[in-house]
Formats: structure tokens, sequence, C-alpha cells
């Protein structure tokens, strides 16, 4: 969507799609409200995916242990009869508020959107990736400068290179390969930082020729009309070295940043945001905040925290969106109106 078609308009607007922003998708669905999502990373998910995909997790109720991917799918299905709308690779650039007490907001793809409410749900900030500081390096951003690397098969039978030296850079590295590239990874010490096993596989790959690994650190790059054509870099002995390459992988990991939120009018402590702990609404009215975004005394950050504070942030929401009608407490295990709204067919002996 461009800044100059309709805007959206929704009772909620929920920034983030890590897990507390997943859950919060379904608290809301469970009092008819239903949500639109934005997150700045390409894909659902946010410190789960990102950070620790396939590390066990231990302290979420009921489930003895699962790794941040099976939780983000798992909250995935959960939220899915409710249907949330995900806008992502996009930040909130602009917030205001409008005479009758709603939202106006835009992204940075230009997506607008009119909301009732909003639920800061970012954790400790938008995730964006950490960039080499190459003049006119990021002219070629999104054509043959990537941070993201969804589909390998798309680089088959190209030179890439990759830059970075932790696990999600390695395991780039040999999905290229595997997918046809001719990878060059390279990283400014000649140990990885990845675990042993991944760096003993990709060392393996290397001594069979698969894949090549150039220590040094990136401080330029060569063009050819007008078309990235090399990289330039010193190595560890302060030799220039030059790797032709088709594309350019930039994986040196993300780094958590506040931006615009801090603009928007909210009283910050240590860039967290206060609430309060009834509905999690934020001195903004209409503004509400859960997870590691928020704080309040004896605040935990702890996944389950979230989902609590995600519960009574719908509370609050629905308070405000249904301003005429009293907001009931449900139980799913009797309610025939959330047993219909979920999709659930309850026989007679249950």
């Amino acid at each position: 969507m461009t800044a100059s078609e309709s805007p959206i308009t929704t009772d909620a607007l929920v920034i983030g799609a890590g897990p507390a922003g997943l859950f919060q998708t379904f608290e809301l669905g469970l009092l008819d409200i239903r949500a639109h999502v934005v997150d700045a990373l390409p894909y659902i998910g946010g410190q789960c995916i990102e950070l620790y995909p396939d590390k066990p997790i231990y302290d979420i109720p009921s489930v003895a242990v699962c790794t941040g991917r099976e939780l983000v799918a798992n909250l995935q299905r959960q939220a899915a009869p409710f249907a949330p709308t995900f806008h992502l690779e996009q930040e909130v650039t602009a917030l205001a508020a409008r005479d009758d007490g709603a939202f106006d907001l835009q992204t940075s793809t230009g997506t607008r959107f009119i909301a009732k409410t909003i639920l800061l749900a970012a954790g400790v900030g938008a995730f964006t990736p950490r960039k080499l500081k190459i003049e006119g390096l990021d002219a070629f951003a999104g054509t043959q400068l990537f941070h993201h690397v969804r589909d390998a098969k798309a680089f088959t039978g190209q030179r890439v290179v990759v830059a970075g030296g932790d696990d999600p850079a390695v395991e780039k590295a040999l999905a290229l390969a595997d997918a046809g590239a001719t990878v060059t990874l390279v990283h400014r010490r000649a140990q990885l930082q990845a675990t042993p096993e991944l760096a003993a596989r990709f060392q393996a790959r290397c001594d069979a020729g698969a894949l090549h690994f150039q220590a040094g650190q990136p401080n330029g790059i060569q063009t050819k009309d007008g078309r990235l054509a090399a990289l330039e870099l010193l190595d560890p002995e302060g030799q220039p070295q030059t790797l032709p390459l088709d594309a350019l992988c930039v994986l040196l990991g993300l780094s958590p940043r506040l931006g615009p939120i801090a603009d928007w009018g909210l009283a910050l402590e240590r860039k967290q945001v206060p609430v309060d702990t009834e509905s999690f609404a934020t001195q903004v009215p209409g503004i509400f905040a859960v997870g590691d975004i928020n704080t309040y005394p004896g605040k935990k950050k702890l996944i389950l925290s979230a989902f609590h504070e995600c519960t009574l942030a719908a509370f609050g929401v629905a308070r405000r969106v249904f301003p005429e009608r009293p907001v009931l407490l449900q139980y799913t295990t009797t309610s025939t109106h959330l047993h219909e709204v979920l999709g659930v067919v309850v026989t007679p002996s249950e």
C-alpha cells in the first residue's frame, strides 16, 4: 500500500509480531476485536525466531519444553481463528491523535491506518539489521545487498559473499551453497563465532571445495555499469583483498532500536514505557503496552508474564472499543460464544 491509498481502519493495531504480539491478537479475538499487526522483521516471531529459534524454552505453562520456533508456530495456530493481518518489513514511523480519540498512523512503506487503539508489543524495540558502514553500499539494498535471506534458491548460480561469523550467517552460507551458489563467507577474524558443530560442518564443506572463507574487515566496494561488482577488505595481515560478487548478504545480527516510539509523547523510563497494571494502559489514552517494552513495579521480563499482560490489556482495549457494551469474562471451557468464534464443535458429552 502506498501513502496515496485509503487508510486501513481497525479497532486495534498491534506493533510487534513476537510471542506477546501474537498472543495479544488471540486475547483480543476472544473479545470480538480483530487486529492488524506491524513488525520490522520480514517474518513473524520476533526475538524467538531471530535470536533463539531452535533453543529449548522450559517455562511456558503446561509445555515442558519447546523451541522458540515451536512456540511461535503454536501461537500462530492459536490466533488463526481471528485471522490477524500482518504487515511485515515495516515500522510505524508516524502517529497522530485524532479528534475522535483514534489515531492516524503510517509505516515506513507508506501503509496507513486509522486505529481506535494501539498495543505496543515491540519487545526491546524494532530489530534492525547491523549494516556494513561502506559508502555507497545502501544504494544496492534489495537488488544485490540483502540483510535477510528467505529463499536460498533465488541465488542459484550466483557468486555470493556472506558477511558474518555467527550461527545464522554460517547456516545461510551452507544453505546458499546447497542451493548451487558459489559462496564466500567473510568474517573479521579467522575463528568463527558459530557453535563448534556448525563450525565443523562449515570447515568440512570448505575442505571439500564447496565453500570458501576469507578473514578480514570489509572497507569498500567496486561497481561496474551501475551494479555492485566486488567487496573490498583488509585481511588480518593488513593486505587488501577483492572478492568479486553478484550478491552480498550482510548477516551481522540485529540490534534493537526503540525508534519512532520514543517520539510519541510516552513517558519513558530507561527506554521502557510505564503502564497501569489494571489494563496495561500507558499515560496516552488508547495506547497500551505489553511484554518487554513496558515497566511497572515488580516487572519480570518473562514470556509468561507477557501473556498475563496481554489478557488484561485486551479487556482495557475492549472497554475503549465498545464503550456501551459490558465486557464480560467468559471461559473457553463453557462459553458457547467463544466456542463459535474459535470454531470449536462441542458434543453433548463434553
